[in-house]
């Protein structure tokens, strides 16, 4: 047995004491700069469909945790209709034969007892509807949710609670998805509205054809996982966009090629057997292919001139510029003004059509006055009240700086482009004379979903990854980034970020190009404060001001603003952000599964003491990366 001399012994305690005292400075200093550590998780997110009832005033137990009062019969959902005004749109249906109409989604009116509503961002802004609330079934039920693949359907059945889970199919009856070829679905919708409207037209001489469409470009990659919960989400995403609108959007899949062996514009017969391979037959029709190769075909050059390339992939990767096949789509289809880009790990709990639509009008009818001010901010009701509170404090905020910008940056290192060199101005004609009118009604050309902030000065991760530009402008290169690509971006914005790759050699990040180009060039960009909750009942919403937007001049800029890495934590408890928790576990608790942590599932949402299945209000999430518990 080995002897250990007093001397070894307190030496060895000596440095136990210290491990353990910096250990605690280390835990202290963590806690500081997280205080929402410190409060609980809130659990009033989990009230199930037996507590619904109209908002009204919460209840609290005495520790201060939301009690939900279960009813024996929870209210029968209806199907909701977020699209005023298509009364004269043709039906579109998902078969050839016109059988099988498009099915609506469900909805119970009232929201669970004590539900938490959004920190960051607005329904009533937004003009989404606060006071309803969905269930899985109402949600996925109509497009194969709850019964059997022999049935058409994904499976799954009865893996969860389902009581009453058939008044979703009361109408429709269950439908068979397994012969369903939504391109041909899209296409038809398409062309029987435009001709109804055509004649409408011709006997009214009032036409009410789309005179806009959107794409809806979800971006995909060889190599994919099709769960049959990504599934349920695609065909609500065609149905809601596409079908029930008649084809005001048409839904496409971005497809990366990873094989180096296969060429991208093969011929039909390698094609086929290509998507057969990768992608289910439902799907096949929607999708255009695209490598890094073609890539590099298409936008050729010399990129060796970097300020910072942090993650050392090439420049014409996915990962650093997955905006390029975006791009090059845009040039391919030229029916659409405008593209949504969608990535796959993304949800919109609720209707897809009301969340995008609401975004997009909003987005349009805002003014160019301050309007890069107003994006550098998030929006927290609770500590700004109104949004005209909210704007006029931003105007107090930056009446030090100089002129806020309308228009394009007049600078000596900014290239022009064609339509620059042609003479056409990018500003609508009444902003020369009406600052504060100026660009109202004006179509947006980016749309983001996160604070557009200033990356100069900032400790973003991806700040200095610029390509083609002199490198003296290293630190004074005006750029602007919004995090998660997922945004709408306008075909002139397309061609403008196009045309400054393919001749100029310029790019960025993904998340700062195309807002860079913006900025730069004068395009229309914004911000839409769409409802972000919190998966803690934190406040005051002072506190949760001071973290959201505690960058230069009160904003989500500078060193300091909540997109750097020694800062960008407190995103962790939110709904929507890349590197957030609870985006997820609340998705997965709401499909109907327990948590890994504890709580949810089967048993507890059925027990005599459950409150049935959960029920939320319409909101985006963001990361989903697994669904079902087998993934």
């Amino acid at each position: 047995m080995r002897n250990f001399s007093p001397v070894r012994s307190r030496r060895t305690f000596s440095l136990v004491i210290c491990l353990v005292f910096f250990g605690a400075l280390l835990y202290n200093d963590y806690m500081r700069k997280r205080p929402w550590l410190h409060i609980p998780r809130s659990n009033a997110y989990y009230n199930g469909v037996h507590t619904i009832t109209r908002p009204g005033n919460p209840v609290l137990d005495r520790q201060g945790e939301a009690r939900a009062s279960p009813t024996d019969k929870p209210p029968t959902p209806r199907p909701y209709n977020p699209y005023p005004g298509r009364e004269t749109s043709r039906t579109c249906y998902l078969d050839a034969e016109d059988t099988t109409p498009a099915p609506n989604i469900y909805a119970y009116d009232g929201v669970p007892e004590q539900m938490p509503t959004p920190v960051l961002g607005s329904y009533e802004l937004l003009k989404i509807r606060d006071d309803v609330c969905f269930d899985r079934f109402g949600r996925y039920g109509p497009y194969g949710l709850g019964y059997g693949k022999a049935l058409g359907g994904v499976g799954f059945e009865k893996e969860t609670e389902d009581s009453s889970a058939e008044h979703v199919w009361a109408k429709t009856g269950l439908i068979d998805y397994r012969r369903i070829n939504w391109a041909d679905a899209q296409q038809r919708c398409y062309e029987s509205n435009n001709r109804q409207a055509e004649s409408i037209a011709d006997e009214s001489r009032t036409s009410t054809r789309i005179k806009s469409r959107t794409a809806v470009v979800v971006r995909s990659y060889e190599g994919f996982a099709w769960t049959p919960m990504f599934i349920l989400n695609l065909r609500a995403m065609i149905t809601e966009l596409s079908l029930k609108t008649g084809g005001e959007y048409s839904l496409h899949l971005l497809m990366q090629v990873k094989d180096t062996k296969y060429p991208v514009w093969a011929d039909s017969t390698l094609r086929e057997a290509y998507l057969k391979k990768h992608v289910p037959s439902e799907f096949q029709g929607l999708v255009t292919l695209w490598s890094e190769l073609q890539m590099k075909l298409l936008y050729p050059g010399d990129y060796s001139i970097c300020f910072r390339n942090p993650t050392g992939e090439d420049v014409h990767g996915v990962y650093r510029s997955p905006h390029l096949p975006l791009q090059n789509f845009a040039k391919e289809h030229p029916e659409y003004d405008h593209f949504w880009n969608w990535e796959m790990d993304v949800r919109v709990l609720g209707s897809y059509y009301e969340m995008l639509d609401r975004l997009s009008k909003w987005a349009d009818a805002r003014s160019r006055e301050l309007l890069w001010e107003h994006n550098e901010r998030y929006y927290i009701p609770g500590y700004h009240k109104s949004w005209e509170n909210f704007t006029s404090t931003v105007r107090k905020q930056e009446e030090s700086q100089n002129q806020a910008l309308l228009g394009p940056l007049n600078a000596p290192w900014r290239k022009k482009l064609s339509f620059e060199e042609e003479g056409e101005s990018i500003l609508p004609s009444d902003c020369l004379h009406q600052h504060g009118t100026c660009g109202v009604e004006e179509d947006a050309d980016l749309i983001t979903l996160n604070p557009i902030f200033d990356v100069r000065h900032s400790d973003w991760y991806f700040a200095q990854d610029v390509t083609g530009y002199d490198k003296a402008l290293w630190e004074d290169l005006p750029r602007r980034a919004a995090i998660i690509t997922v945004g709408r971006y306008s075909r002139r914005l397309l061609m403008a970020m196009h045309e400054e790759v393919w001749r100029y050699n310029h790019n960025m990040f993904a998340e700062m190009f195309p807002a860079s180009i913006a900025f730069h060039h004068g395009f229309k960009a914004v911000y839409a404060p769409h409802p972000v909750y919190l998966n803690r009942a934190w406040g005051p919403a002072s506190e949760i001001d001071k973290h959201f937007n505690r960058g230069e001049r009160h904003s989500t800029s500078g060193r300091s603003g909540p997109f750097s890495l020694s800062t960008e934590h407190v995103h962790g408890i939110s709904s929507w952000y890349y590197k957030s928790h609870f985006a997820e576990q609340l998705w997965r608790r709401w499909l109907g599964y327990a948590d890994s942590k504890g709580g949810g599932g089967l048993e507890e949402e059925s027990g005599d003491d459950g409150t049935g299945r959960m029920c939320l209000r319409s909101m985006l999430l963001h990361p989903i990366k697994h669904e079902h518990p087998s993934e």
